[in-house]
């Protein structure tokens, strides 16, 4: 019963491969089932992952879509949102995100218990207004970062597609998408929802998909519709369609589908992987498609392997937090003392200070009330000012960060962009980074750049002409011969499919870019592919047409790594065209044809080492006897029941020998403009990166080189195995090499195909797996799936507790830019799902380097030093009311007047912070691209740790001390011009002016770089303090307010001892401090300091970054012997490696490639669709 909704040719493809893969467990029929065994590592089971595929359907399993009628069912609508918030979720998630900071908890709880009559000795509203204030402000940030993430959903959800409605096509919103709709897809469009394909402009209902945005490949894809829809072509057509399509419920399985369409009157026809187009693909080379929506919206495949918007906070909020929870601990500590010494203090002084009044019964109701009144007095310690401070100036780094024009993409009107302010400081701290390849660190596009024809080395000129390999075709030279057969090879030995135009351009389809790059060389050299029919091509061969019928193809499979055509020339000659790996190649070479071996090698290398992709090409002339003779063999092989992929291997090794070395050709994956720049300042700065990629394995460490991410001088650790048990023992055997280097940082590059991560992150081996990757250099994991890159990012965040960057431009990077602690999204061709998903989307790879050396570093040091200054100064002027405490009979006596506490975070010490965390820096920009170890002092933490902390808290605690007893003492026993003595209020303010000078001039010794708003920010305060005593002094009695302060001003600054004082203190607490910055940048100075100082003096920081690196020459001459041990089925592998070999096509699609081309003649129109 498993084979009844499989159609016949699915059934036998699933048996042979049974057949040949008795250990493998496929469930997937047609084309897929090798795909999925390689790419999609996804383990275990739940209600998500269940899958029907190969059986038939239960009621309770399946979809059930009626064609041109309503849905009796309500199905999910195509809207899809990557916002954080929604309307109605947004105050419950906003409270539980702000409340899990203890900071905002602990305020809360001040707060109520202000509302106690008599306790608070500050005010009921001191702490509940500004913690309103403080909510709000973080509410609106958070609405307005919202807002942009809804803004980009709506742009997707906005686009326009055809849709079938009441006999005509109409365009509708991709939100207004329903099931069961039929649509017009056109050519370079987005698939709006998962599709079921039924017709197309192309033969037999075939389109070509690129799905670069789903799984990061780059070659095209085949999908084909079932012959019985095959013929719907036109709209009357398809509103002929009657009856249903069945289909499983949506799951995440992105190679898996199973659905039966049910027609009225006619067979049941089977439906597969083959027939779905999913959303986030793009249909290419086919002009349009007509197709059946069955999932929509986040029941579509893309979006069910993407995660909720996670709720995410940075390291420095977490330490901070942390802290916060410390200092509670001493504030109840602290509290509970001065209870207890004041119940002591009453006890022995109550009867003798009898006038206060203090009674037996006050003494027993006033316990408790003096402990609240404790408890909210010391409550300042913690800085409630702090979280405004806080977001506002995250909101104004993350705005610096929109309008920074070093970042913005002219080429498409992309900036930078913030879409999130909470992880500013996070930019700061990455040591390790996860890149998607595809549209990432390339282009997506492929160019042909040099070839190497019988030992010379060619490039392509501005015309055919102008080529030196065109002249010496042309020229008669000795080896024009040679040259004939290989630009003949490139025009003829391929699977593309040319559009001829009206006014006589043509343009190339190519499920392979390499095909497309290498056509395009020929045409550049003057042999251009003109048609194609089921029989024969036409090339025109500078001015003269060729017809060369195709006989057979021998396609491209990993396996062989080569592809060819045999060909009837002209001429009448059988001629067997060859390309692909060198090591294949080479092997196959005649005695005769080996004249240019040793200098194509080199040239191949030569290739490689410029990261170019490399094709070897040969050619051999097959008498019509033995071409007859093994055209039978062939014919038997491809026909037969058992074995058959075996068998047409073997019958292609027998005709594909005896080949002459024709040349090379070099195609360059174009990167990203200064990606490979990017990557070495990253690595300087001491961060991994690793590559995650739905692409080959090949392709991907060819981009590895190009990039510079691997260098020839680095060992190569390849994991390609087949069973959790070789998987285990070839990581144990590495692991146990680099433990015998006794080295923890080894120069090695790792690549490993996700049929093998899906065994290494299995339970028992993920340990060890993740000890070898965190000792090398480089990781590149390849053919991985969406959910196997948020599982690697979620394992490495968590084993290494080290901050991790996601950075990728598709929507299968969605899951790991959302499992990372900074996710990234480039503004990209893929699409905006990405960015929308992201924490910070920019326009290029290369822009990462400025937002983490620059922005990162900057926003780390800015913000820990506002954190570190917050705290100090509210210990600094907070404790001062504990030591007051001492004199006062721990009776919760304020010292300073009420509206000074509550405007010393408002007004008189609010500026510095803010100059602090908007505009310090230690480095211009410059200096901090050019050197990146100026990263590091931020990526290690260095700046904002717990000791860091306790350090500042310390620090602020002895400055509380001498700002507290030294005008005490030396206020003690003036006496004023009038006879009067100061009471407490009058030391209380020359105390607090002490404090908001020293606090100010603290901002100013910790400060690296002066702005004019600095220097406004850190004076202003002092004299906004002067002009507040001034004007607060002569309120009364015209405003009723603040009796006890009239004429302070006139009483402070008529002392001499005032004016002594404040000369004199600030600078005696600030003395140590000074003292010792100039010891510490003196003998233990910095790097960053070193270079720093070098910059102001104007000197070249050079010789600073030169005399701090250390020589790797001897590391890496010993790390050379560590991987000397290879398997000998890796020998074969690392060679074609070192010579660039590397070939994007689709394996095992739902059509061959020598049936797609027997499908086409391009001499014939296409359907209009209409």
């Amino acid at each position: 019963m498993k084979y009844l909704a499989m159609p016949l040719q699915s059934i036998r493809s699933h048996l042979s491969y049974r057949r040949q893969n008795d250990d493998a467990e496929v469930s997937v029929v047609g084309g897929h089932q090798r795909r999925r065994l390689e790419y999609e590592g996804i383990s275990g089971r739940d209600d998500d992952d269940v899958t029907t595929t190969g059986a038939t359907l239960d009621d309770a399993d399946r979809r059930i879509i009626f064609l041109n009628r309503p849905q009796i069912q309500k199905f999910c609508n195509n809207n899809i949102s990557t916002a954080k918030y929604s309307v109605i979720s947004f105050l419950p998630s906003f409270l539980f995100e702000q409340f899990r900071r203890y900071s905002n908890c602990f305020f809360l709880l001040i707060a109520l218990l202000q509302q106690i009559p008599d306790v608070s000795p500050t005010g009921r509203y001191t702490t509940l207004v500004p913690l309103i204030f403080i909510l709000s402000v973080s509410g609106i940030k958070e609405i307005v970062e919202d807002i942009k993430r809804h803004r980009a959903d709506n742009e997707i959800n906005h686009r326009m597609v055809e849709v079938l409605r009441d006999g005509n096509w109409t365009s509708v919103r991709w939100r207004d998408i329903g099931v069961g709709d039929i649509v017009k897809i056109p050519n370079n469009m987005f698939f709006p929802a998962d599709i079921l394909l039924l017709s197309s402009s192309e033969p037999q209902a075939m389109c070509f998909i690129e799905t670069a945005n789903l799984d990061g490949e780059t070659n095209l894809k085949i999908r084909q519709g079932v012959p019985a829809t095959a013929k719907y072509l036109e709209t009357k057509d398809l509103l002929q369609l009657d009856g249903t399509v069945e289909c499983e419920l949506p799951n995440r399985h992105l190679y898996e589908f199973n659905g039966v369409l049910k027609e009225n009157n006619k067979p049941t026809v089977a439906l597969g992987p083959d027939q779905i187009l999913q959303r986030g693909a793009v249909l290419r080379n086919t002009a349009w498609i007509f197709g059946v929506v069955v999932y929509t919206g986040h029941d579509t495949k893309l979006m069910r392997n993407s995660t909720s918007a996670p709720l995410k906070r940075s390291t420095v909020d977490t330490v901070t937090n942390t802290q916060i929870l410390m200092l509670f601990v001493i504030l109840v500590v602290l509290s509970l003392t001065s209870a207890i010494l004041n119940f002591f203090w009453t006890r022995d002084y109550a009867k003798l200070y009898w006038y206060l009044g203090i009674s037996e019964d006050l003494k027993s109701e006033n316990a408790g009330y003096n402990l609240l009144t404790f408890f909210i007095l010391y409550n300042n310690l913690i800085p409630i000012s702090l979280q405004v401070t806080l977001e506002l100036v995250r909101f104004l780094q993350a705005i610096f960060i929109n309008f920074d024009i070093h970042m913005y993409y002219a080429d498409t009107d992309t900036p930078a962009m913030a879409r999130t302010s909470n992880l500013n400081e996070e930019l700061g701290m990455v040591k390790y980074i996860f890149s998607d390849k595809t549209g990432t660190l390339t282009r997506n596009v492929m160019v042909f750049k040099k070839c190497s024809v019988a030992r010379y080395m060619y490039e392509p000129g501005n015309t055919p002409e102008e080529s030196t390999i065109v002249q010496n075709l042309i020229g008669k030279h000795n080896t024009a011969p040679v040259i004939k057969e290989f630009l003949t090879l490139l025009a003829v030995c391929h699977t593309v499919i040319p559009e001829k135009f009206e006014d006589g351009s043509i343009i190339y389809h190519a499920a392979s870019p390499d095909e497309r790059a290498i056509i395009e060389g020929a045409r550049m050299f003057g042999y251009v592919f003109e048609s194609r029919t089921p029989h024969y091509v036409e090339i025109n061969a500078l001015g003269t047409i060729e017809r060369y019928e195709i006989l057979n193809v021998l396609e491209f499979t990993s396996t062989r790594k080569r592809m060819s055509v045999i060909v009837r020339a002209p001429n009448g000659e059988i001629k067997l065209y060859c390309k692909g790996a060198d090591t294949v190649i080479y092997e196959r070479l005649s005695p005769e044809g080996q004249m240019h071996r040793d200098t194509t090698l080199q040239h191949l290398e030569e290739f490689a080492s410029e990261g170019l992709r490399t094709l070897c090409c040969a050619v051999s002339v097959i008498p019509a006897e033995v071409y007859n003779e093994w055209k039978e063999t062939y014919h038997k092989a491809s026909t037969a029941l058992q074995y058959r992929e075996r068998k047409v291997e073997d019958a292609s090794n027998l005709i594909e020998n005896n080949l002459v070395l024709l040349g090379a050709t070099a195609i360059e994956d174009k990167l990203q403009e200064g990606v490979p720049e990017t990557i070495a300042s990253l690595l300087d700065a001491g961060i991994y990166i690793w590559v995650l990629t739905g692409d080959k394995q090949e392709t991907a460490i060819n981009i590895g080189y190009s990039c510079k991410l691997i260098s020839h001088s680095m060992d190569i650790i390849i994991l390609n195995e087949g069973s959790l048990d070789a998987t285990r023992d070839i990581i144990h055997r590495h692991v146990d090499e680099l433990k015998s280097t006794d080295m923890k940082d080894c120069n090695v590059a790792l690549v490993i195909d996700g049929q093998t991560l899906k065994y290494a992150l299995s339970c028992d081996l993920k340990q060890e797996f993740l000890e070898l990757c965190l000792v090398c250099r480089v990781v590149i994991c390849c053919r991985v799936s969406p959910m196997q890159k948020a599982e690697i990012v979620e394992c490495v965040t968590h084993a290494t507790g080290a901050v991790t960057l996601a950075i990728g431009d598709g929507a299968n990077d969605v899951a790991m830019i959302q499992k990372s602690n900074v996710g990234v999204g480039i503004s990209g061709v893929e699409g905006l799902q990405a960015a929308c998903a992201s924490d910070y989307s920019i326009g290029q790879f290369r822009f990462l380097k400025r937002l983490l050396l620059v922005h990162g570093a900057w926003n780390y040091s800015r913000i820990t030093k506002l954190i570190l200054y917050s705290f100090y100064k509210n210990v600094c002027l907070y404790v001062i009311e504990l030591w007051f405490a001492i004199y006062s009979g721990w009776s919760g006596q304020i010292l300073f007047e009420r509206w000074t506490i509550g405007l010393y975070n408002v007004m008189f010490t609010a500026l510095p912070p803010f100059a602090l965390g908007l505009f310090d820096k230690v480095c211009s920009a410059e200096t901090m691209l050019k050197y990146p170890q100026l990263y590091k002092p931020s990526q290690d933490a260095k700046l904002f740790n717990v000791k860091v902390f306790w350090v500042w808290i310390v620090n602020a605690l002895s400055h509380s001390v001498w700002l507290f007893w030294l005008p005490m003492m030396m206020a003690k026993g003036s006496i004023w011009y009038d006879g009067k003595t100061s009471d407490y209020l009058l030391l209380g303010n020359i105390v607090y002016t002490y404090v908001v000078v020293t606090v100010c001039l603290k901002a100013g010794l910790i400060t690296n770089s002066w702005t004019w708003m600095t220097h406004a920010s850190i004076w202003g305060s002092i004299v906004m303090w002067f002009i507040f005593m001034v004007t607060y002094s002569n309120f009364w009695p015209t405003i009723m307010l603040a009796p006890m302060f009239l004429g302070m001003d006139r009483m402070l600054f008529s002392t001499f001892v005032f004016w002594l004082g404040l000369l004199l203190i600030p600078i005696t607490t600030l003395l140590p401090d000074v003292l010792f910055t100039i010891v510490h940048n003196t003998v233990f100075k910095s790097l960053t300091e070193a270079v720093r100082e070098s910059e102001i003096r104007r000197y070249d920081p050079e010789n600073v970054i030169r005399e701090s690196k250390t020589s790797l020459g001897e590391t890496a001459r010993l790390l050379r012997s560590v991987f000397t041990r290879r398997a000998n089925t890796r020998v074969e592998t690392e060679l074609e490696l070192l010579h660039g070999y590397a070939f994007s096509q689709e394996e095992g699609g739902a059509v061959p490639q020598s049936v797609v081309i027997r499908a086409y003649d391009t001499n014939i129109p296409k359907p209009e669709g209409n």
